[in-house]
């Protein structure tokens, strides 16, 4: 045996992590074992891999995630230093688009109807997409949107088909810790394309919505919610229903743009609230 290897309880006494967690970052290649006895499965690690642990420990008392703590220690020269940095730039950002949203919340507990959002108005024509829908909680939903993205681009690559409009999401469902919507993210086009997988196609009916406008700093699940509850409680107040489920609309300069930027918006289709609870006549 290597004089230089340690069992797992002594390495986690020496770097006073947990051995739940000392497994959970073994199975996501971020600190695995120097050693793993074949016959026994027990673990063993090298005096070289305290300080790694002891990076890792300190990166996740920022709280970053496992997998941008690869990214950091797997980078060399400044590039660690940058990605810290640029980390908290965005953690900054989430803090500064949940004070507002603490805001609007004070405001609805307060009784007042609070004014942080302008409500605007639209006709969307009828518009065929590809769609993936899936029930995500909000911990699941960044990678389920980008996986599903780039699902419907390389469709849309392999069909020879493009994109008519920007992409957007249809919420079913509330999506929370504890809620999971389903959502669905749809990819309009123009062009002959097939269902495949699962990859759907449907048409999107023509509709008029109420929207807001959100920038680089408000799109986030910071301030997505009260975004949401604005436009809902907006078409109240006018005496509209919601004709189909919440959407956020996501726009092309969305990883390029700065803070103050336009790249998203919140919208409801909307009609017109028919006394009874029934529907207004077909014109």
């Amino acid at each position: 045996m290597h004089e230089d290897l340690i069992s797992i309880g002594d390495f986690a006494a020496r770097t006073r992590l947990s051995l739940k967690a000392l497994r959970l970052y073994g199975e996501r290649g971020l600190l695995p074992p120097a050693r793993v006895d074949p016959r026994t499965g027990f673990r063993r690690y090298g005096l070289a891999q305290v300080e790694r642990a002891r990076r890792i420990a300190l990166l996740r008392a920022t709280g970053m995630p496992l997998a941008r703590i690869v990214e950091v220690l797997g980078a060399s020269g400044e590039e660690p230093v940058r990605l810290l940095a640029a980390y908290w730039r965005q953690q900054e950002s989430v803090h500064a688009a949940r004070r507002e949203a603490v805001g609007y919340v004070r405001e609805v507990l307060t009784g007042r109807n609070p004014a942080m959002y302008e409500i605007l108005e639209r006709e969307v024509p009828e518009q065929k997409v590809l769609f993936i829908q899936h029930h995500v909680t909000a911990a699941d939903l960044p990678a389920f949107l980008a996986d599903s993205t780039e699902l419907l681009f390389s469709h849309l690559r392999t069909a020879g088909a493009c994109l008519s409009g920007p992409l957007f999401a249809v919420y079913h469902g509330l999506v929370s810790e504890d809620s999971d919507g389903p959502v669905e993210i749809c990819a309009p086009t123009r062009n002959p394309v097939e269902p495949s997988g699962r990859i759907g196609v449907r048409i999107e009916p023509a509709h008029r919505e109420a929207y807001t406008e959100l920038t680089k700093r408000c799109d986030g699940e910071a301030t997505m919610p009260s975004a949401h509850d604005a436009v809902t409680a907006w078409l109240a107040d006018h005496d509209y229903e919601a004709d189909a489920s919440n959407r956020e609309v996501y726009y092309p300069n969305w990883a390029t743009a700065g803070d103050g930027e336009h790249v998203a918006d919140v919208a409801v289709p909307f009609r017109t609230r028919v006394p009874g609870g029934g529907r207004p006549p077909s014109r």
